[in-house]
């Protein structure tokens, strides 16, 4: 025995190093990738005692390699990957057969739908399942073959007052296991990826003083980065990231800096307006694993209109900013306007991309402003990456204005003067002052492009590295802008001025084609009513943007032909994605309307393919037909119950008490607001950016918010 024993040994350790290869190949192949490769195990009809691999639908802790891998099979980020490209590299639906798009399947996720909601979520796909949430916040995952809901989390919601432009929600994150959210009263939830459970929360901050959280959480590296929005309410921005299986604060960047920091010379010496300053991130962030880098981009300063109270650059309001992925130390920043009085921040997210220019390979990125330019920038240091002039423009002492602004060099993707020509063409009734881009205001009414609206807001924009081109969505419209004086109270609207549409004027939107070489328009579509759904590019050589009237539409990515189009069951206001199942190519879509776009509102959950069976226009949107009953009963109004009914239709657009609101004019300044008959018309016909409410509320309702605008809001004028 003792003999054998070296031979027994080296056989017992030849057998044990088998058996481990053996279990590593099998634990190898069981492993995500994420990037598509996902191998199984083949089966016959006769193996009956054999099953197909299932993949594990339950997310892992991402690596940076996971994450920043073109998509796939998988829809892991809000923005496909953390480059916020919104680029995919399916290709079985292309241009040469894109027009044979159906429908696959459509749920209605059943919340949302009150007309405060906006629906403008970007589904995350992982291994079978998506995971969606509407502007109500509620969270569903989905079996993406069927559509069949396998769980939903409904949070529970204050009646809030402190939200600036909708009630509305971007997306939900996910890594190690659990679904990331936030919610509109600044709470941050993990979700059990299985069972839709809440693991933990973090009040990140107190609604009551005007913070919330629109945007979709980034999962990166065990971390979870969120923004805080709400710069329409005196806030201090800040972007903070959090244990990603405990939900501990870890650090937190202002974004305005304070005493002492970088850029806190920006603001006055002689008051605090820093510590209200603005500065909102409205959008999820972008990474690059490789510098370590975490790139976002802010909103506007506090008082949004009137910077007579805060001389200086005021950074960093409408800006890109640069930290340390891992501490939050600042790296670098670049302000795309200077002291802004305009309401021309940057809420739309930052995408990362790499392109040679002149035989140089850069690390690039693209930020598309509601300036109406994008500004691409050197990823590495924030110097340009094209070109960006520091230029004198007109001032006024009295707003303390910026002597110069940045003008990047290329095409703006909207216009950005008003001119006789568009007075006498679009508004030959309008007698008042117009301009162009950067002119200051006061007292007197001035009439400016691009609004306040944008140019480009929060629509994700797109980069496809095929034809090198830079995917925008703008709003081309008129916004009159006037100063008022208003002092800070904490949780009340901040804003200085007041701006309005001019409901008479018509509005376009601009899907537009940049190359990131130029800053050049290679192409651009023009529509009559804003573009505002975001932006989805594939290899397939497609481009696929919403339309606020219910279609899907797809263009050739390099010549911005339309090539297909579909109706759907209510407003396409958001971003679009791809993913792979059993081979098959699939484009999802939450189509659920849009308060500020003014669309039908909806809760269902779109999902196309080459093999669909539903038609474009089959769904049908429900019975809008009111009995017989229900058109001869008297209608009493009653004012008390018409607020409610106004809060939740009209506060978004018009603001609280009918004044300071993001989209609509002030009712307090409208000769309409005296005359109940004449609200009643206006909000069953809309106008040019209001929707029609015939057959969104009941007559009862209309009534009643009448009678609360002409007995509350007109009176308190």
């Amino acid at each position: 025995m003792g003999k054998n024993r070296p031979f027994i040994i080296g056989a017992f350790l030849i057998i044990t190093l088998v058996f481990m290869v053996l279990m590593t190949v099998r634990i190898e192949n069981k492993a995500v990738n994420v990037s598509g490769d996902v191998p199984g195990t083949e089966t016959t009809e006769n193996e009956t005692d054999s099953k197909p691999e299932v993949l594990d639908p339950i997310a892992p802790a991402f690596t940076g390699a996971d994450l920043t891998s073109v998509p796939n099979e998988n829809w892991f980020a809000n923005g496909g990957s953390v480059y916020n490209q919104r680029y995919s590299m399916l290709d079985e639906i292309n241009t040469s057969n894109v027009a044979n798009l159906k429908g696959k399947w459509v749920t209605h996720l059943g919340s949302g739908l009150e007309f405060k909601y906006s629906g403008e979520s970007s589904p995350i796909v992982y291994n079978g399942v998506m995971y969606v949430n509407t502007g109500a916040h509620e969270v569903s995952a989905l079996d993406v073959k069927t559509g069949e809901v396998l769980w939903t989390y409904k949070p529970e919601l204050p009646p809030l007052e402190t939200v600036c432009c909708g009630w509305t929600s971007r997306g939900v994150g996910i890594g190690d296991g659990l679904v990331y959210v936030g919610l509109l009263d600044a709470r941050l939830v993990a979700l059990d990826q299985k069972t839709g459970e809440i693991v933990w929360e973090t009040a990140v901050e107190d609604w009551k003083k005007g913070y919330t959280i629109t945007s979709a959480p980034l999962y990166y590296n065990g971390k979870v980065y969120t923004g805080l929005a709400g710069g329409e309410y005196g806030i201090r921005g800040r972007l903070t990231a959090f244990d990603a299986k405990t939900g501990k604060e870890l650090w937190r960047f202002y974004t305005i800096p304070g005493p002492g920091d970088i850029g806190y010379d920006s603001w006055p010496s002689d008051n605090d307006s820093w510590k209200r300053g603005g500065a909102p991130v409205w959008q999820t962030p972008a990474v690059d694993p490789e510098l370590g880098t975490l790139y976002f981009s802010t909103g506007n300063a506090a008082p949004d209109l009137d910077g007579s109270t805060r001389k200086g650059d005021n950074l960093f309001a409408a800006s890109i900013v640069a930290i340390d992925a891992e501490t939050g130390a600042y790296k670098w920043h670049f302000q795309e306007v200077h002291h802004d009085i305009w309401d021309l921040d940057a809420p739309n997210p930052v995408v990362l991309f790499d392109v040679t220019i002149d035989g140089k390979e850069k690390k690039a990125l693209g930020q598309a402003g509601k300036t109406g330019w994008v500004y691409f920038l050197d990823r590495t240091n924030g110097e340009p990456l094209i070109g960006i002039n520091e230029t004198p423009v007109p001032q006024d002492e009295r707003q303390a204005t910026s002597p110069t602004q940045p003008i990047p060099v290329g095409d703006s993707f909207v216009p950005q003067i008003v001119t006789k020509e568009d007075v006498e063409k679009d508004l030959p009734k309008y007698g008042g002052t117009y301009g162009k881009i950067f002119d200051p205001f006061w007292n007197e009414a001035l009439l400016l492009k691009p609004s306040a609206f944008g140019g480009a807001n929060w629509p994700p924009s797109a980069y496809n590295p095929e034809t090198e081109l830079f995917y925008v969505l703008g709003t081309d419209m008129y916004m009159n802008f006037t100063r008022s004086e208003e002092e800070y109270e904490e949780g009340e609207m901040y804003i200085g001025s007041i701006i309005a549409p001019v409901n008479e004027a018509p509005v376009r939107g601009t899907i537009t084609a940049l190359d990131v070489k130029t800053n050049k328009i290679v192409w651009q579509q023009v529509w009559d009513a804003m573009a505002y759904s975001g932006v989805l590019t594939t290899k397939g050589g497609l481009v696929f943007v919403g339309h606020n009237d219910g279609r899907l539409i797809a263009f050739d990515a390099k010549t911005g032909d339309q090539v297909w189009e579909f109706q759907t069951d209510a407003g396409v206001n958001a971003p679009p994605v791809t993913y792979e199942v059993d081979g098959v190519q699939y484009i999802s879509v939450l189509v659920a309307g849009n308060s500020l776009a003014g669309s039908k509102h909806g809760d269902s959950l779109w999902t196309f393919a080459l093999e669909g069976d539903i038609a474009s226009g089959e769904v049908a949107a429900g019975d809008d037909t009111k009995s017989d009953e229900e058109s001869d009963k008297e209608v009493v109004a009653n004012a008390e119950e018409g607020q409610k009914v106004y809060e939740g239709n009209c506060l978004a657009c018009h603001g609280k008490g009918g004044e300071d609101g993001h989209n609509g004019p002030n009712l307090k300044l409208s000769d309409v607001t005296g005359d109940a008959q004449k609200v009643i018309e206006r909000v069953k016909k809309g106008g040019t950016t209001m929707p029609a409410f015939e057959n969104i509320l009941t007559e009862e309702q209309i009534n009643n918010v009448a009678a609360y605008i002409t007995e509350v809001i007109a009176k308190d004028k």
